[in-house]
């Protein structure tokens, strides 16, 4: 069975108001072994409405339709499905009485546009919202060709996801085929989007029971997303994993989350598990590094803290980066950035330290030196590694790669 979800509101269509109903219903449907196969948003027009639950009928198992179920004049979803069915909508009297009730109990009088919310459906099930005024409607449609059920569901969050599990999840279970789906997460650092799926590709096309998607994430992230069906979860995720494995032994160390972990929670990981420490001094990323480090709950055990080196006499005050070399390789190069990271690993009595320096834009860079030079560096008290790379972007994603860079290295450092 395949859905379609129809969130419906014309502030949707702005860029002032986010559909996030949709990420819950998806999420619980798949629980039900429903794929989602269209998301659709769609003002409040007539028109707009009925031609996009025409389409949704022609090409959708189960359609939900999201919001428009209020008292005012562009609250249409209740008409426009009607429309759609071909069933004229009647007026529930014991709901629009319900309604009164509801009102006078708080010492309101209820507004006469409120009973269009008693609107019903012909055959269809009323669902109650014990939250909100919006009683939701389930529809069950069956011919000689196929079956359908529609939802009609309310637009506030707090009112859809009440109503959603108590009262719709029960009835699609007796409903729908059994059916399970399993999903990993691969995340692969520091290698594109383009020469992932070129290695990828050649592993994933001969596993056709498994729909692999290859999503660039954030910079110097790659995200290989695998989802499979059958009767069983077990069955589903042998599937899945099967599949997983084989990409594993093509990346090899490159993959370093396989249950959709951070990069960040993974070097704390691995900070953890060998007793280590990290300090870090960061120039061009400007704190971003202890940022991403800090996000991470518990990182206090392994993450003694840094310093912010942007100015060339703080990178000699706090880092000990001698002021001859910076004149002689300048700021941006890699012993600068060795420097940096022996430096703030002494002062901080860490096992290991980071040092980050480079050109993040959009000005400052040279022909030799251009935007998006980065110099990475890794000590610990015997050796020091330096990385140099030159990213593409803006100021953000420069930063960001830079950060990605620094950290895959401190992971591969205690694998």
């Amino acid at each position: 069975m395949n859905a379609e979800i129809i969130a419906i509101g014309s502030e949707l269509l702005t860029p002032y108001r986010q559909d996030t109903n949709s990420l819950f219903l998806t999420g619980k449907l798949n629980q039900l072994g429903i794929e989602v196969s269209f998301k659709t948003i769609v003002g409040d027009r007539r028109a707009d409405l009925v031609s996009v639950a025409r389409t949704a009928l022609s090409r959708a198992d189960l359609i939900i339709f999201m919001g428009g179920l209020g008292p005012t004049e562009d609250d249409l979803t209740r008409e426009c499905v009607a429309e759609t069915l071909g069933r004229p909508l009647q007026r529930d009297a014991k709901i629009v009485e319900d309604l009164r009730a509801r009102f006078a109990s708080r010492g309101w009088t209820m507004s006469e546009n409120n009973a269009q919310q008693g609107d019903i459906i012909p055959g269809a099930e009323v669902l109650d919202n014990k939250r909100g005024s919006a009683p939701g409607q389930f529809v069950q449609i069956e011919d000689a060709v196929a079956r359908k059920i529609i939802i009609l569901l309310p637009g506030p969050p707090h009112e859809l996801t009440a109503m959603f599990e108590q009262q719709c999840m029960e009835r699609l279970q007796k409903l729908v085929p059994v059916r399970h789906i399993a999903m990993r997460e691969l995340k692969i650092a520091m290698i594109g989007e383009s020469m992932a799926d070129k290695r990828a590709a050649a592993i994933y096309t001969k596993h056709a029971g498994v729909e692999t998607t290859i999503l660039a994430g954030s910079p110097g992230e790659v995200q290989l997303h695998l989802r499979a069906q059958a009767e069983s979860l077990e069955e589903a995720q042998k599937k899945v994993d099967v599949l997983a494995s084989a990409l594993e032994d093509e990346f090899e160390d490159a993959i370093f989350s396989t249950q959709g972990e951070s990069l960040e929670q993974i070097a704390g990981y691995y900070l953890g598990m060998r007793e280590a420490t990290l300090a870090v001094a960061e120039s061009c990323t400007g704190g971003l590094l202890a940022e991403r480090i800090t996000s991470v709950p518990g990182s206090s055990r392994y993450f003694l803290g840094g310093a912010v080196v942007y100015d060339n006499s703080v990178k000699t005050s706090l880092a000990d980066v001698p002021p001859l070399m910076i004149a002689e390789h300048g700021a941006v190069s890699s012993q600068v950035a060795a420097a940096l990271a022996e430096g703030i690993r002494k002062r901080c009595h860490a096992t290991l330290g980071v040092g980050i320096t480079g050109v993040a834009g959009p000005g400052g860079g040279t022909e030799e030196k251009p935007v998006g030079l980065v110099f990475a560096a890794l000590a610990d008290e015997n050796h020091t590694e330096v990385v140099e790379r030159k990213f593409p972007g803006d100021r953000d994603r420069i930063r960001h790669w830079a950060t990605q860079l620094a950290l895959d290295m401190v992971r591969r450092k205690l694998m």
